[in-house]
């Protein structure tokens, strides 16, 4: 016996199939929405060299300058900056307070349950900050985290916050500190012993003569150590594919670009950059 089908009823089912994926795609105008005008909103940190503040007050470095090309690529005209602490980044993304993060935002998995990260634009490695000829002889992030004698400084939020946890097993409690300048300070003033802070913020401050009277010291990546540290990315909320996916397409198209290779000359950026 052939199974009974009923005409109206196999039309009526197409067409609330229909009706469904017209809704779940139609609800994700995160990228159309920004193109009729409405301003995009970018949560950014201050943390040489992914975002800095020049001396007459305009935002520059490798995250926003970026940010500002893919942007126009894009044919978003509204941009509107909003400064945080890093710790603050993904919360206010979470809100809706901003749209997306630049602020060479590292990825990782805890990260990535809850913001959408765009195609990675920097691979580094980490440096440290420590006293004046490195008296406590601190060579590595595993290294600083198995002493519990040591006082560590660390951004709020960063990764290295979830890794000196990771390497001590939840033993050692950081210093948290706003910015980069704060946890020189505290390393200066002996409230710390080292401030973990990638090797491009190490470097930047030692271009700048901003070291203070700390000295640089970049861990050699070695196999269960400090390897891979991280690749930075800009961050999206989950729910706004379009937005992620358009971002993603105009940053293949740039990267390693004439005109990205002369930003990050321009940046002296060029030499610390990997694929």
């Amino acid at each position: 016996m052939k199974p009974y089908r009923n005409p109206a009823s196999l039309g009526i089912l197409i067409l609330i199939v229909a009706a469904l994926v017209w809704l779940y795609s139609g609800t994700d105008n995160s990228l159309q929405r920004l193109q009729a005008g409405a301003p995009l909103r970018i949560g950014y940190a201050v943390e040489p060299p992914y975002a800095v503040i020049e001396a007459d007050g305009r935002l520059t470095g490798e995250a926003p300058e970026i940010a500002r090309r893919i942007a126009a690529a894009l044919g978003i005209k509204q941009l509107e900056w909003r400064q945080l602490e890093f710790g603050e980044l993904i919360p206010e993304l979470e809100n809706g307070s901003i749209d997306v993060i630049a602020a060479g935002m590292f990825i990782t998995p805890n990260r990535a349950k809850r913001v959408a990260f765009s195609d990675p634009t920097w691979h580094v490695r980490p440096g440290l900050l420590v006293s004046r000829d490195n008296p406590k002889g601190i060579l590595s992030y595993r290294q600083a985290s198995s002493r519990p004698e040591l006082r560590i400084a660390v951004l709020a939020g960063s990764i290295e916050e979830q890794l000196i946890q990771e390497f001590s097993s939840g033993k050692s409690q950081p210093l948290r500190v706003p910015d980069a300048l704060t946890g020189r300070v505290a390393v200066e003033a002996g409230l710390a012993d080292a401030l973990m802070l990638s090797e491009p913020s190490v470097r930047w401050l030692s271009r700048q003569n901003q070291l203070g009277s700390t000295d640089a010291v970049f861990p050699e990546s070695t196999p269960g150590d400090d390897m891979t540290y991280g690749r930075t990315a800009f961050a999206f909320r989950l729910s706004e594919r379009a937005l992620r996916q358009g971002w993603n397409k105009a940053l293949h198209a740039y990267l390693g670009s004439k005109d990205h290779r002369e930003l990050l000359v321009r940046l002296g950026l060029s030499s610390e950059v990997k694929p």
